[in-house]
């Protein structure tokens, strides 16, 4: 180990030779898939018990930092993020807002690690602190836990809160009641609330419903199998909780091992439950029940929309459900049918299919239906249907991305929260009497003058197959095509996921670097609906990496940019993106950054969070055939020149395990014969880039910049030799 350092501090050159003399022990097996046989060089590493795997990903670890630290500006981005926190003071997140006008929220001062639970009694009310996680567990060593989610009971008199640290999603929930700042002393273990649907609480605020893992051991193959909604009743022991929607309490549902059986977001008004198998399909099998027979232990769940059906974001109205269709439409519909005697692929139609425009959510309120569109994942636009009006309402500044809030079908409350790549969050309530919104932000609106000159224009791209790609470009307005900008393209294309605009001081600080920012979105997410998104799925997957380079050769050609300027940043599901790219045309970029991403989709089956319904299993030979063209460690060929490579894993990653990275790093470090590094380090504090504190956040995110600006030859990122001994 000392002698890499050493060649890192007196001879930067010659990184490629000091890795070849610290190459990652291997131990190939070969597997047969219908005749097709596959070498695995590095198998070995998948065993995270092995002294010789760990002993390896630390010291690529401790490499790659020792490099880092010689990049004058490698903090630059951590400490520019912090900066902007001072300015700001203080951020809001994670609000909520009772019937009865109580605000709960997260808030973290610019001073402070974490976020802490505060309470107003209304908007205007004395702001309370509730909780401070650095109470949590304080007795005991080693804890730095941060608040990842919270949802207060119906009448704000309790809030649960939920726990997690080092990066793990898998949390500890506490119960807290308002008035007096009691913290119940039963902890609910077994939970992940943040993706897994929440805790929804009973109409009386009694208890409340949440989705129970099998195990703690987030390591162990049944970790996502065979969970259970359970119903958790306050004050009593979090062992006897009630099964309520399982495979093992309703066996005649038929429920899989890799289905979540969840019970949707209701009204407390509301007659039913409708319970929901959660898959990485977008539309899902449902079943709904009277809530009086489930509260009274009856388990008489009755089929209610199939799959076929296409209908999501189910929401129930008087005697009707209101939902999203796709059923006979290219993109959708938002539609209402009877609730007893539901048809839903002959429902009552209430918004017909829009030209070029997606519905992307709504909310029910007093006044008629609010909801919210999007033209290629990225131009907002609101509107409200009201007694059979269909009426746009014109926002405060034209936004990419919008999210509603209320307070419910009985309240005309409605809140409106914009924003856009180069525009912050702004927060209102839109009053429909006379047409206004007036700003309710409880986070103050920060100027940032050092953006001011930044413009964001959307172009689309044809790919080789004639399709039109959205792509987003930031720049500044005095932004010269003369093929000397460095150019960060982010991108994703998996499960139906669009990045929306949001306000991206991370892409803004580049662009201030004399960058250009660029989102591809590709085909496999859903900025063009479900078509879109079955357009880079399982067979059709090599459709996102080909429009990604697709992308690259129009930024090229239009002169924004060179193949020696181009940085590739694609993190978790967009590692198969980005490493798909620089295998199929290593001489099209300069550098990759694979940021916890699947690297190995044929052996990802083997993992906890096996996604076999979005790529395809290797138990079916067309599928495995999808899996390998997709894998981009099998693509590695040794003797190529790869582009300069920064790979991070978590250690505590429940989503990507760490392996997957590290393998796909120790085959492109054997296969490389370019003079550009491949660097692999592992955060041993953090997960699947979340639940950290922010400043641990920035760092990692400041790291894969310099790496990438040094790559590119900005002046400001060139290693500078430590002459200290």
């Amino acid at each position: 180990m000392k002698y890499l350092i050493f060649i890192i501090i007196c001879f930067f050159s010659v990184s490629v030779r000091a890795q070849k003399n610290n190459p990652a022990p291997s131990k190939p097996s070969t597997d047969d898939y219908f005749g097709t046989r596959i070498v695995d060089e590095y198998r070995n590493l998948e065993n995270l018990e092995d002294p010789q795997t760990l002993n390896w990903m630390k010291t690529q670890t401790v490499y790659t930092n020792a490099a880092l630290n010689l990049i004058p500006k490698r903090n630059y981005y951590s400490a520019k993020m912090l900066e902007f926190d001072q300015r700001q003071g203080y951020a809001t997140t994670n609000l909520k807002i009772t019937d009865n006008d109580k605000y709960f929220y997260l808030k973290k001062n610019s001073n402070e690690k974490v976020a802490k639970l505060y309470y107003r009694k209304e908007l205007s009310g004395k702001e309370e602190l509730l909780y401070d996680p650095s109470q949590y567990k304080k007795s005991e060593k080693n804890h730095e836990f941060v608040i990842n989610y919270l949802n207060p009971s119906w009448d704000g008199t309790k809030v649960a809160i939920s726990m997690a640290e080092k990066g793990q999603e898998l949390a500890e929930v506490i119960i807290l009641d308002v008035e007096k700042k009691y913290i119940h002393p039963e902890i609910i273990t077994q939970i992940e609330p943040v993706s897994a649907g929440g805790i929804k609480w009973l109409d009386d605020n009694s208890g409340f419903f949440y989705l129970h893992y099998p195990t703690t051991y987030s390591k162990s193959l049944d970790f996502y199998k065979n969970t259970r909604t359970v119903l958790y009743k306050i004050g009593t022991d979090p062992k006897n909780i009630t099964d309520v929607f399982s495979a093992k309490n309703n066996p005649e549902l038929n429920i899989t091992e890799d289905q979540f059986p969840m019970i949707l977001e209701f009204d407390k008004d509301d007659r039913y439950y409708i319970g929901m198998l959660v898959d990485y399909n977008t539309y899902r099998k449902t079943y709904i029940i009277p809530k009086k027979d489930l509260l009274s232990g009856k388990k008489n769940w009755k089929p209610f929309s199939e799959s076929e059906d296409k209908a999501k974001t189910l929401e129930e109205l008087n005697n009707d459900i209101i939902f999203l269709s796709s059923y006979n439409s290219s993109l959708n519909m938002l539609c209402k049918t009877n609730i007893s005697h539901p048809h839903f692929k002959n429902p009552e139609v209430l918004i017909p299919e829009k030209k070029d425009e997606i519905i992307k959510s709504y909310r029910i309120t007093k006044d008629g239906i609010y909801y919210t569109t999007t033209k290629n994942g990225v131009e907002a636009k609101l509107y409200l249907l009201n007694k059979g009006k269909d009426i746009e309402i014109k926002l405060p500044y034209s936004s990419g991305n919008i999210v509603l809030q209320s307070k419910g079908q009985d309240y005309s409350d409605i809140w409106v929260v914009c924003s856009g790549w180069a525009n912050d969050n702004q927060r209102f309530r839109y009053h429909l009497k006379n047409n206004t919104f007036k700003p309710e932000d409880l986070t103050p609106v920060t100027e940032y003058p050092e953006f001011k000159d930044i413009i964001v224009n959307e172009v689309t791209v044809k790919s080789r197959d004639g399709e039109e790609i959205p792509v987003s470009l930031i720049y500044h307005k005095n932004v010269k095509k003369d093929s000397k900008n460095r150019v960060l393209i982010e991108s994703y294309g998996s499960y139906g996921f669009s990045i929306n605009p949001f306000f991206a001081k991370k892409y803004l600080l580049w662009v201030n670097q004399g960058g250009i920012v660029a989102i591809a979105h590709v085909r496999g997410g859903s900025e063009k609906g479900e078509t879109w998104r079955l357009a880079g799925y399982k067979e059709t997957k090599p459709n996102t990496w080909r429009d990604l380079i697709d992308c690259t050769e129009f930024l090229i050609n239009e002169k924004y940019t060179s193949k020696d300027k181009v940085a590739l940043w694609g993190a978790s599901a967009g590692g198969i993106t980005v490493g798909r790219a620089m295998t199929e045309r290593p001489d099209l970029f300069k550098v990759v950054i694979a940021e916890v991403g699947v690297m190995n989709p044929v052996r990802d089956e083997t993992t906890p969070n096996a996604q076999p319904k979005e790529f395809g299993t290797v138990k079916d030979p067309k599928e495995f055939k999808a899996l390998l063209e997709m894998d981009a460690y099998h693509h590695l060929e040794k003797g190529v020149q790869y582009p300069a490579t920064f790979i991070t894993g978590g250690i505590n990653d429940q989503r990507v395990t760490v392996w997957e990275p590290v393998k796909f790093a120790a085959g492109l470090m054997a296969a490389n014969i370019s003079e550009h590094p491949v660097m692999l380090k592992i955060d041993y504090e953090g997960g699947h880039a979340g639940n950290v504190p922010a400043a641990h956040r920035y760092a990692n995110t400041a790291d894969m910049f310099a790496f990438a600006l040094w790559q590119l030859d900005h002046p400001d990122y060139q290693p500078q030799q430590n002459t200290k001994k």
